[in-house]
């Protein structure tokens, strides 16, 4: 008989019993998975059942095969290897040593004895039930592929006429002599028989092969070894000190964390589930498991190792948890947004993207489209520019409203309105819509209005207008919505120099039509005061806690050329809304406070306000620019130098309908909670962001001790136009609120001055007054009329003030003062209780101080 694979096969194949494809498979260790078997087999005998067998890689070894047989107690099988049966002469040691610790050779066992063992061929009656080498879920393939018919003689003469027709019985010249890994003429493998003794020696020994077993196991199979496994591994103190750090550095690991969120693990709960997974593994892992995780030891490869393990453990032990975290996420899933509006996305819109720095015609243009259209819509960044919009469309012939938060007019037969961007309405249809400021889409605090207005506009037009920052990310939106996107560039109508003369720090340099500006309201006094002080000029002031009436005024005092006022000192708000004839830019400082810190302005900010010297229809043919003092001056020159700063994301808040959805995961927390469970919680897209919310869970606190509103009362009151730095302004804010949960008429409660301020304490006063008007009238337009019945009274209030404040401005002359109101300094108190005493004793205490008082002094004569 010939010598090789052939030859053994063919032995194997004609044993007594019938033989399945079982044995052939088990026989040969040089296939190196049953899929590719199955492959080869089917292309040589197609007649053959197909074996469905999962697609993974596995070793064929006789030793790792077997191995999965010792799950099942139902199939009687020890690891073996196999040697030649009785009467053949390559073996004739019984019980010879193999020359490794823990294997022995056993005589007269080789494969097709031990694969008796499992009824392939209906003979043995202890077969499992679900099939013979059945694997269950975690075995290499099922009964039904493998199984033989039972008794079949066609099956046994077809394999024979397949190993035959496939010359099974010739001599492989491409494998070894003896046979193929060594398979010997008889078909017997020449590996020794592995026999698994439960003493604790043997098992010393297989640590190293448990390790690499344990590290490429299944997951899933891990996990249900240690839920099944109630015996807790004996390890030293020392190696019990390892595990612990490796589930700290695992409860600490960021990676971790963020792949938790996957399966709805919450960062807030992800410390607790680790927690309750450690007291799970301590005590229920295993030898080989414990050992491998001490061997990796706290890394980032243990926290690999562990975290599928992990994953399975928070799926069978915190599903409620799971449930709960995932239908919050849902509810504040703010990814998508340009999905919000379906009716704008089923318009086909044109964008136009008026893009150029200040000074530039870019608004200017688009004002022009916005008046030739039917019916148009200009959205304002601030009140002051909106009206202005609003009267000189109206000057030129076209009709248009106004409506802002705190002010509405209607012109009769008008189809165009001008209006303040939070206020625009995205349920109306337009034909042009003009969006000015487009780059506030990134600001930190209102930039989701902007960005609400460019997704959710039903118009056939759309023209933005800013500079350059926002560009990108606007042609990003606009591949998501599917909108076409048109873009014009401009450059400066005046060139904007700078002087690099400084003011060197003194003020008594200014000049007729300079701008001053400084970074917070007590610098503008000061410098005020100085310039009045030390110079024939005059100054206006503009600052952004004034009312748009107010500035206006003082706008309009500075470019009157018929007056002494030809200074003017304001803060950043001189940067957009406002048309001055400046002829020079100063910057009295650099650098401001932005809530938390002082921080060097923006340069974008730099350019924002140095544009606006020199604008096109002044009378100064250059803008200028320069800085009080000199070491300002390099920062300057480099704000201007640099190009405009890529914008990478842009705000987005939510809609009521999607607090109030959320709102349902915590029936039982507070509004300010909800916001911050909201802002912990949302999902976003990495083109956006969620803009800070402060102020209004400031004022939402304040309005937790207001029963009776609801939440939607409360969401509205919290967007209530309100300095929450000012205690008067919000002890008014919370009395409308306290009024309007009983249901009564919110009334004003409030008088005006007859005269201007005399000093910055009553100018304060004023400006206060003034923001509690606006926002009563603004309250008005966003709750029911009849729950705020003096609106004439309080728009007529609100002029009065604006009156005031003009003249005060004129006249003012004095030093700043804070707004808040000044804390008394703590007292120290003397230790112990003291019992309070009567006003009587402290009358008579007050009288002995006194009469001692005169006796030292007659002393002291004497």
């Amino acid at each position: 008989m010939g010598r090789g694979l052939g030859a053994s096969l063919f032995r194997i194949y004609m044993s007594k019993n019938n033989v399945s494809r079982v044995k052939f498979m088990l026989s040969n260790r040089y296939f190196h998975s049953f899929r590719q078997a199955e492959n080869w087999v089917l292309d040589k005998d197609p007649f053959l059942p197909s074996l469905d067998i999962p697609k993974r890689e596995f070793s064929t070894s006789l030793v790792g095969l077997v191995g999965k047989f010792r799950n099942y107690g139902d199939i009687n099988v020890r690891t073996f290897s196999s040697v030649v049966e009785n009467g053949d002469d390559d073996d004739d040691n019984e019980g010879e040593d193999s020359g490794m610790p823990g294997l022995r050779i056993v005589k007269g066992k080789n494969i097709v004895d031990i694969v008796k063992g499992v009824d392939y061929d209906g003979v043995n009656e202890n077969k499992v039930e679900d099939g013979v080498g059945g694997f269950k879920e975690n075995s290499m393939y099922g009964l039904r592929d493998v199984e033989s018919q039972q008794g079949s003689d066609k099956e046994k003469k077809d394999i024979v006429d397949f190993v035959r027709r496939n010359d099974f019985d010739g001599v492989h010249v491409d494998f070894d002599e003896d046979g193929v890994d060594g398979f010997k003429e008889n078909g017997m493998c020449d590996s020794t028989v592995v026999e698994s003794d439960c003493e604790s020696d043997d098992v010393g020994n297989d640590r190293t092969v448990g390790r690499k077993q344990v590290a490429f196991g299944d997951p899933v199979e891990l996990y249900q070894e240690l839920r099944n496994n109630e015996n807790r591994a004996k390890l030293k103190r020392s190696d019990w000190e390892i595990v612990q750090e490796v589930f700290n550095y695992f409860s600490k690991s960021g990676w971790a964390a963020n792949q938790s969120l996957a399966i709805y693990i919450g960062r807030s709960f992800f410390p607790t589930a680790v927690l309750k997974f450690r007291s799970f593994f301590i005590n229920r892992c295993s030898a080989d498991v414990a050992e491998h995780v001490i061997s990796l030891g706290p890394s980032d490869a243990a926290v690999k190792f562990l975290f599928p393990i992990f994953v399975e453990f928070c799926i069978e032990e915190f599903p409620n948890e799971i449930k709960q975290f995932r239908s919050m996420i849902q509810s504040a899933d703010l990814t998508q947004p340009h999905t919000w509006f379906p009716f704008a996305r089923a318009m086909k819109r044109k964008i136009i993207y008026h893009c150029g720095p200040t000074n530039s015609g870019k608004t200017y243009n688009a004002l022009q489209r916005f008046m030739e259209a039917k019916k148009g819509i200009y959205c304002s960044p601030l009140r002051l520019l909106a009206m202005e919009v609003f009267d000189k469309v109206n000057a030129q012939g076209v009709y248009c409203s106004l409506h802002t938060g705190q002010e509405k007019k209607f012109v009769p037969f008008s189809n165009h309105v001008a209006c303040t961007v939070e206020m625009v309405s995205t349920e109306e249809l337009y034909d042009v819509a003009v969006i000015d400021e487009i780059q506030m889409m990134s600001d930190r605090y209102r930039g989701y209005a902007w960005t609400r207005a460019l997704l959710g506009l039903k118009a056939d037009e759309i023209h933005l207008c800013g500079d350059p920052t926002v560009l990108n990310i606007v042609r990003k939106i606009c591949s998501d919505t599917g909108d076409e996107l048109d873009e014009h560039h401009y450059g400066r109508f005046k060139p904007l120099v700078v002087e690099a003369k400084t003011l060197l720090g003194d003020l008594r340099n200014v000049r007729s039509g300079d701008c001053v500006v400084a970074f917070s309201r007590r610098e503008i006094f000061e410098v005020k005061m100085a310039i009045e002080k030390h110079t024939s000029h005059r100054c206006c002031v503009i600052y952004g806690a004034l009312p748009p009436e107010t500035r206006r005024q003082q706008a309009n005092l500075f470019n009157d050329q018929d007056n002494e006022f030809d200074v003017l000192v304001a803060s950043d708000a001189v940067g957009m809304g406002l048309n001055l004839n400046i002829r020079r830019v100063v910057f009295y400082s650099l650098s401001k406070y932005n809530g938390d810190k002082i921080v060097p302005v923006p340069p974008s900010q730099v350019k924002q306000i140095a544009g606006r010297a020199g604008r096109r229809g002044s009378r100064y043919p250059d803008g200028l620019t320069t800085t009080l003092h000199l070491d300002d001056l390099d920062y300057l020159i480099q704000c201007l130098k640099e190009p405009f700063e890529e914008v990478k994301k842009v705000g987005l808040f939510p809609f009521f309908e999607q607090v109030e959805l959320f709102a349902g995961q915590f029936p039982s927390v507070t509004f300010c909670q909800l916001l911050e469970k909201f802002g912990e919680n949302c999902r976003l897209d990495g083109s956006y962001f969620l803009c800070r919310h402060d102020h209004i869970k400031k004022v939402a606190n304040m309005l937790e001790k207001v029963q009776g509103l609801s939440l939607e009362d409360r969401f509205n009151f919290c967007f209530a136009p309100v300095n929450v730095r000012d205690p008067k302004a919000m002890y008014h804010l919370l009395r409308f609120a306290s009024f309007y949960s009983r249901n009564v008429p919110v009334s004003i409660a409030m008088g005006i001055p007859k005269g201007s301020a005399r000093n910055d304490a009553e100018l304060l006063d004023l400006e206060t007054k003034h923001q509690v008007l606006s926002m009563y009238l603004w309250l008005s337009h966003h709750f029911k009329e009849e729950t705020f019945p003096y609106v004439k009274k309080a728009e007529e209030m609100a002029v009065d003030v604006a009156d005031l404040l003009g003249k005060s401005l004129v006249n003012a002359c004095w030093k700043p003062e804070s707004r808040q109101a000044k804390k008394p300094m703590p007292q120290e108190k003397e230790e112990g209780y003291q019992r309070p005493r009567s006003l009587i004793k402290l009358h008579e205490k007050k009288r002995q101080d006194k009469s001692l008082l005169s006796d030292n002094s007659s002393q002291v004569a004497v």
